[in-house]
């Protein structure tokens, strides 16, 4: 029986830390007023036929806190990696100088930071959602379980493992959405 209980204890973990993760990249493309290659991430080009993420034709970078590089491979790319920065609607505006990209990432308004930071506290409501749906789905099974044969006392143990689970994703959660609200708000 034990081996059940803690398969179930690792798919609840699994998924908890699949939560963190997918909050983590989310506020990562969040754009908190400073350049970040991160925020080209989702961008994608046509190389030759072949729609092909931008870091994989070119390298980006940020010289300062308020402008992006991206600096093709290919010279010829330049027009086709502008043209994919403009249509992947991200509010910038680039331009090019023959040789890169430079993309300048204005600073964010009081209402916009105010916006953000509602936008934050819904992803991270998403993700503690999803790590408290791993926790009954795993409490589901240890009741299933115990139907089966598993003792009472076995079943409370695993529950208040899965229950301690929840509150270390749910603390890193709180942690994640802190920092970025903090990012956000700093002029």
């Amino acid at each position: 029986m034990n081996e059940e209980v803690q398969m179930f204890m690792d798919d609840a973990k699994e998924r908890m830390e699949n939560a963190v993760k997918h909050l983590d990249q989310v506020l990562g493309k969040l754009r908190a007023g400073k350049a970040s290659p991160q925020l080209l991430a989702d961008v994608k080009v046509d190389y030759y036929g072949a729609i092909t993420p931008l870091s994989q034709v070119s390298n980006i970078n940020t010289p300062d806190g308020q402008t992006i590089r991206v600096q093709p491979w290919e010279k010829n790319m330049i027009e086709p990696i502008e043209k994919a920065i403009m249509n992947a609607n991200l509010g910038f505006n680039p331009s090019n100088n023959g040789e890169a990209i430079i993309i300048n990432v204005p600073p964010l308004t009081e209402e916009r930071r105010k916006e953000l930071v509602k936008q934050v506290k819904k992803e991270s409501e998403d993700a503690k959602v999803s790590v408290r749906n791993a926790r009954r789905d795993a409490n589901d099974e240890f009741k299933k379980l115990k139907n089966e044969g598993l003792s009472e006392d076995e079943e409370k143990r695993a529950e208040e493992k899965v229950q301690d689970l929840t509150n270390q994703h749910i603390e890193k959660v709180d942690e994640l959405v802190e920092a970025k609200e903090a990012e956000i708000m700093k002029v």
